[in-house]
């Protein structure tokens, strides 16, 4: 359990003798599910890790007891991170997928053939084996395809050796606490920058939920556009993280925002895509009509990150 949440266990509608996952989206709001049963647990190097079966989700993963990734709804996070990028590039070859370790956007990834090489930098191996051996179905299969290659290397480290080389890079991270938080620095976005192949390439990245965490939001916003021309945030609500969540593409010369309903849903078509839950070329247009308030949130909070400030200004769990 979250230990910043208390558990209230006495609410009329929850079973008799249900145990539940509570946690906190920031210090006055959060959310809870209930459990069935915990079905398998471990420590890796980094961190506390564990797989549970829900009513409300199917297998959930948790990563120090904070939800990961949840088997019955992955595709309203995954798609989005993924599927708006690929379409958008001109023809995407070469991906850098940063963290990701459920296997779930690689999973995505590869839907495209236009694809030749996949890498992952993940620095948890631990993750990985545990999701291979529980989440086959999040990831599907995609690490043994050939074109993947599994770096089990720091993501920043990974990154800058690798300078032009990749048409998209996607980084699923855990919040910017903890070792995930030089990955959300002005100075490492100008890694991805340098990363990219030109100035066709895109980074995308989950940036917070302008409704729980809206200093962050605004900070990501305002880091992302001290280093890229073109920031688009997709707005979409995501159950497993029980509120109003954002995506951010970042590009140099593309822009998600020009593209037509109509050659989103061609190239989807092309690319023999099919049974998507999420994404089209109706939503991709639809998830980047940002709310007025949330413009507002961003005029008026949140700083640029450094490497010498790296810490969010709402960064409760510290």
């Amino acid at each position: 359990m979250n230990k910043h949440l208390p558990v209230v266990m006495n609410i009329d509608h929850i079973k008799k003798g249900s145990k539940l996952v509570a946690e906190a989206l920031n210090p006055s709001f959060g959310y809870f599910y209930t459990i069935r049963k915990s079905l398998a647990n471990s420590r890796t190097k980094y961190q506390k890790i564990e797989l549970i079966d829900t009513d409300e989700f199917g297998k959930v993963l948790l990563l120090d007891d904070i939800t990961q990734v949840a088997e019955n709804v992955d595709h309203e996070y995954h798609e989005p991170m993924v599927h708006p990028a690929m379409c958008s590039h001109p023809r995407p070859e070469s991906v850098l997928v940063i963290g990701g370790g459920d296997g779930g956007i690689i999973r995505e990834v590869l839907k495209y053939p236009t694809v030749k090489r996949v890498e992952q930098a993940e620095l948890d191996e631990g993750v990985i084996q545990f999701s291979r051996k529980y989440l086959a179905g999040i990831h599907g299969g995609c690490f043994e395809d050939p074109r993947v290659n599994i770096n089990i290397v720091d993501g920043r480290v990974y990154t800058e050796q690798h300078p032009g080389e990749f048409d998209v890079i996607i980084m699923d991270m855990t919040d910017p606490f903890g070792p995930s938080r030089m990955l959300y620095t002005r100075e490492f976005f100008k890694i991805i920058k340098k990363a990219l192949k030109n100035s066709s390439g895109i980074f995308v990245m989950h940036s917070e939920s302008p409704v729980a965490r809206p200093a962050a939001y605004a900070c990501i916003q305002k880091t992302l556009s001290s280093v890229f021309k073109n920031v688009n945030p997709f707005l979409l609500y995501v159950q497993m993280y029980a509120v109003l969540w954002s995506i951010t593409l970042s590009s140099e010369t593309i822009n998600p925002a020009a593209l037509k309903e109509s050659a989103i849903d061609k190239k989807l078509d092309r690319f023999d895509i099919k049974n998507l839950q999420v994404y089209s070329g109706k939503t991709h247009l639809s998830m980047q009509a940002v709310f007025p308030y949330i413009n507002q949130i961003t005029k008026k909070q949140g700083r640029i990150i450094t490497d010498k400030k790296p810490d969010f200004p709402d960064d409760f769990l510290s």
